[in-house]
């Protein structure tokens, strides 16, 4: 049972870095314009059948995907960023309408195009398992969760130290007051939208090593994300990492301790207990005083 416990924690914290990478871009767009991209899940699907493909018919490396990924994904963000801009009236709910049009009409473009298969990697040096101590996981796992924390630190740098970084950060905290200061929030808010365009790229590069994808799963991405936001409260970039993972480990846990048909439903008890417990979030207050 320990062993079972422990190999348990690791695969939650493994899998929990990729929700938390999944789940940047959305806690970036939310943060900076105020609105929940419900096509974010569908945006990291595209990104994780650009892998299949460059994996399946060229016969290289995933990860090579990323450029591909980055081409398909970003592109989209600016289209649907303009779409997102020309509402006026009603902002909050009509993007989520408009997002939510926008996620199903690329789910029905990726059953087009790729059927209903379930999709994963087949390169050996990345499903072969490595241990360590007393548990194992995927290489995948391992890369993955590597690349996660790799775009983490890369995120929290940004904010912190450039230009448009600060500028995000001051459009997400006064609007109107960053207007003063010579910031134009609709740049400011294109910039974010395309950053978290690029996470939600390498956040499906990363979930195609690592599991399985089909053409539905872009919904329960977008949960899973918008689960870790909350979780985490507006603001907090290492609130989103250690969210994710407490949800992961939540997860591994239910599945070993219980069963998987409860997984799903363990994550959203969680979120609910956070919710009602703590309204801001696990770190939603410090990241406002901060």
């Amino acid at each position: 049972m320990r062993d079972l416990v422990l190999q348990a924690l690791f695969s939650g914290l493994l899998v929990g870095s990729v929700y938390a990478l999944v789940a940047l871009g959305l806690a970036l767009s939310f943060g900076a314009m105020r609105i929940i991209n419900l096509a974010h899940g569908e945006l990291v699907l595209v990104a994780a059948y650009a892998a299949y493909v460059v994996e399946a018919r060229a016969g290289l490396d995933p990860y090579l995907a990323i450029p591909l990924a980055l081409a398909v994904v970003l592109p989209v963000c600016a289209v649907l960023f303009l779409m997102i801009d020309r509402i006026r009236d009603h902002r909050e709910l009509n993007s989520l309408i408009l997002t939510f049009g926008i996620g199903i009409i690329l789910t029905n473009a990726i059953l087009l195009a790729f059927a209903s298969d379930v999709r994963t990697t087949t390169a050996p040096r990345l499903q072969d398992a490595t241990a360590i101590g007393s548990v194992y996981a995927m290489n995948g796992e391992l890369v993955a969760f590597g690349l996660s924390l790799v775009l983490m630190l890369a995120l929290w740098w940004w904010l912190k130290r450039s230009w448009y970084g600060r500028a995000v950060r001051a459009v997400s905290s006064n609007r109107s007051a960053a207007m003063l200061m010579g910031i134009s929030p609709r740049r400011t808010e294109l910039v974010a939208f395309l950053v978290a365009g690029a996470l939600a790229s390498c956040a499906g590069v990363a979930l195609y090593t690592m599991s399985v994808v089909q053409p539905a799963f872009g919904h329960a991405l977008t949960v899973k994300a918008f689960i870790v936001t909350v979780l985490a409260g507006v603001g907090s970039i290492p609130g989103v990492f250690l969210a994710a993972i407490l949800l992961g480990v939540t997860e591994a846990l239910t599945v070993t301790l219980a069963s998987s048909a409860l997984q799903e439903l363990a994550g959203m008890v969680l979120f609910l207990l956070v919710l009602f417990l703590l309204p801001n979030g696990l770190f939603g207050a410090r990241a406002r005083r901060g």
